[in-house]
């Protein structure tokens, strides 16, 4: 097994959305690079834990419903930036846009969500401007191998 560190991973985002939820829906997209990120958070979904305890017998346990996440990363604040434009654009909007996160080694994880703030930070004299935008994903995560 090989590890690797983030450190080159980008997100990037595209006003449309694909024609099917495969990877090739997903490649034929163009995408815009959102610049300036600290970090993307975590990706995957998570199921709701669904119990029941009968008065005999162990308890059993489900899965319910499936949560595919949120993004809240983290940028420095650019107003020329593409992508954080069009960050910005989506988080005026009730549409579905497209993400892509690339890895280190090409992998890239795809999926459509909306956006649902752009706040922007600002602290003390010596700190940058941060945006903090809540990504939510609102479909499977697909998986593509690096080359």
């Amino acid at each position: 097994m090989v590890s690797t560190t983030s450190a080159g991973s980008a997100l990037a985002i595209s006003a449309g959305t694909p024609t099917s939820q495969l990877p090739a829906g997903y490649s034929a997209l163009t995408y815009t690079e959102i610049g300036q990120i600290q970090n993307i958070g975590a990706i995957g979904a998570t199921y709701a834990k669904v119990e029941f305890q009968p008065l005999k017998g162990p308890k059993q346990k489900h899965k319910g419903s499936v949560d595919y996440g949120t993004l809240n990363p983290t940028l420095a604040h650019d107003e020329a930036d593409a992508g954080q434009t069009l960050l910005r654009t989506a988080s005026d909007s009730n549409n579905l846009y497209a993400f892509a996160v690339t890895y280190p080694n090409g992998a890239k994880r795809y999926f459509q969500g909306r956006v649902f703030g752009y706040p922007e930070t600002t602290d003390g004299a010596d700190s940058i401007i941060t945006a903090a935008p809540t990504i939510e994903i609102d479909t499977a995560i697909v998986k593509v191998a690096a080359a």
